[in-house]
């Protein structure tokens, strides 16, 4: 790795004073305490290519932090006289809400802010030298979408995006997109426009982003020796051959549009028409269902369908990024279609009838689920907190705490407890209320070791026995509610969930917007009967099960 650098370093020594382009690309994908990401290294492809295009590369696979800097310090010392500067980085970030860092792959599990500055790459260094270069300032990052709470207080894991200097354009998106992007598409001689071809490959546009901005400057037509500049064919018959053309809008008929005219006005556009449709083996799909003009509605409805038949589109945003493509793709191959990644009008349709037709089916499995589930619980309750005694209420409660019988069983201990207060000595009550108010495994085991016997004794052991089982379940409680978070649920669709949990009967308390114990415990008795894992808190995966009824306009 060390003499990549250096060779590279010395040609831009030599090429410095013409005015070199640079480039910096670094991706990391074989973490050593970090989970992989899968492609990250796949950018380091684009070097030939981005090299053939006349700049100066430097380029690191699985860099150590180490590495990093030393390839920071020559990408900024050959900025200085470079006239386009491309960045393109692919690993693991964590950001801290004004800085970010790409981390090394040596980078430790924990993530020490006061630290990482010499151990990752900062994001405000690259993003200075690209604002000395407004215009011709192209930055590409690949990441995976990771999200939440780093392992370390002030650091979010991600990229968490700083602000983009004026005039320099940002592209993000999965680190094999951007890998495929960088080496297929952006190199490519007269491209089309270099934001529409981002957007065509389902990348994020930040900053400096017009529509007709590009990168590299179309390819200039060479002139062989022989060759001298034919003069302007009628402007009548060019026009119309030109039409003729677009109309097609084919390789062959651009190609005779050439044939006919290989000087004419619209020669440069015919060989960048041609040029596109070969770098893009979908165009035509693409095209058809660009004609469409799905509305964000719609194509978050697509998304629902895909996920109601195990299509997974990694999101339900109205936006066909890689996942959604990939994801119809999938269903275009199992239905014996074009894996094109691009919906037409009647696989749009087809696509919808299937996900009605599934849909229904989870609900019949969910009921018949249901009602087995109810008749092993009403049973155990026959067998157990039906006497209404307090050893076979506390039993029914551990087996079914979210069971039908379970506020009749919690509302029945409760006049046991009370009894007991009315009957335990003021030391006893004291002592009960004092481990209740502390309200943790610590406290109610100091109240059995000084009552031993007290009234309380087995209710004590009971909310040990509790609090431990939600200690051991914390991570993942802790990890559901940071799904149920990413999911960023408005409180009108929350009020929506709560009415389809209440139309259920499965009795979320108030609908209101606001998840109470209650709806915890409708959402859990939900989970439960469909199978899914049972957390209490919303995922993608329930809340489309969930809302399929509704949101899909069925009754």
């Amino acid at each position: 790795m060390k003499q990549l650098l250096m060779s590279t370093v010395a040609l831009l020594g030599l090429a410095g004073m013409v005015h070199a382009d640079v480039a910096l690309i670094v991706g990391n994908e074989d973490y050593a305490a970090l989970r992989d990401l899968r492609g990250g290294a796949d950018v380091t492809a684009a070097t030939d290519e981005i090299e053939a295009l006349g700049f100066e590369v430097i380029g690191l696979a699985d860099a150590s932090a180490d590495e990093m800097q030393d390839a920071l310090e020559d990408f900024v010392a050959a900025s200085i006289e470079a006239e386009r500067v491309l960045v393109v980085l692919s690993g693991r970030f964590v950001h801290s809400g004004q800085e970010a860092w790409l981390l090394g792959v040596d980078q430790e599990a924990q993530h020490d802010l006061a630290r990482l500055s010499r151990a990752a790459m900062p994001l405000s260094a690259v993003m200075t030298v690209l604002a000395a270069h407004p215009g011709k300032a192209l930055l590409l990052v690949g990441e995976d979408g990771e999200i939440g709470a780093a392992d370390q207080p002030y650091l979010k894991l991600g990229l968490g995006m700083p602000e983009v200097p004026q005039g320099v354009t940002v592209l993000r998106g999965g680190a094999r997109a951007v890998a495929g992007f960088a080496e297929d598409v952006l190199p490519l001689p007269a491209m089309a426009d270099t934001v529409r071809a981002a957007r065509r490959q389902g990348l994020l546009v930040q900053g400096y982003g017009p529509e007709d901005y590009r990168f590299f400057a179309p390819a200039r037509p060479v002139a062989g020796p022989a060759t001298r500049p034919q003069p302007p064919q009628p402007g009548t018959s060019d026009a119309a051959a030109w039409r003729a053309a677009r109309t097609a809008d084919t390789i062959a008929s651009y190609r005779e549009y050439l044939r006919q005219f290989p000087d004419g006005v619209s020669a440069p556009d015919a060989t960048r028409m041609i040029l596109e449709i070969e770098s893009e083996p979908n165009r035509a799909a693409r095209l058809a269902e660009d004609g469409l003009r799905l509305s964000r509605d719609q194509k978050r409805a697509v998304q629902r369908n895909l996920s109601i038949l195990d299509m997974e589109p990694r999101g339900i945003d109205g936006l066909f990024g890689p996942g959604s493509r990939a994801a119809i793709a999938r269903w275009q191959s199992a239905n014996g279609e074009q894996a094109t990644g691009y919906l037409t009008r009647d696989q749009i349709v087809r696509l919808d009838a299937q996900a009605a037709r599934r849909a229904a089916e989870l609900e019949a499995e969910a009921e018949a689920r249901r009602l087995e589930l109810e008749r092993e619980d009403r049973s155990y309750w026959a067998a157990t907190g039906a006497a209404g005694d307090e050893p076979g209420l506390r039993s029914y409660l551990k087996r079914y705490p979210d069971g039908v019988y379970a506020e009749i069983a919690q509302s029945r201990l409760a006049i046991y407890e009370e009894r007991k207060r009315a009957a335990a000595a003021q030391a006893d009550r004291t002592a009960w209320d004092q481990a209740v108010a502390g309200g943790t495994v610590q406290s109610y085991r100091s109240y059995l070791s000084a009552n031993p016997n007290g009234a309380f004794a087995e209710e004590a052991r009971a909310r040990i026995e509790d609090l431990t089982e939600e200690d051991e379940n914390e991570e993942v409680t802790s990890s559901a509610r940071q799904v149920e978070a990413g999911l960023r649920l408005n409180k009108q669709t929350r009020s929506m969930i709560e009415g389809r949990l209440a139309a259920l009967g499965l009795k979320p308390g108030k609908v209101d917007g606001e998840f109470d114990k209650d709806t915890r415990r409708a959402i859990r008795r939900y989970q439960e009967a469909r199978d899914l894992p049972v957390t209490g808190f919303l995922s993608q995966q329930t809340v489309v099960r969930l809302m399929a009824d509704s949101l899909l306009g069925r009754q």
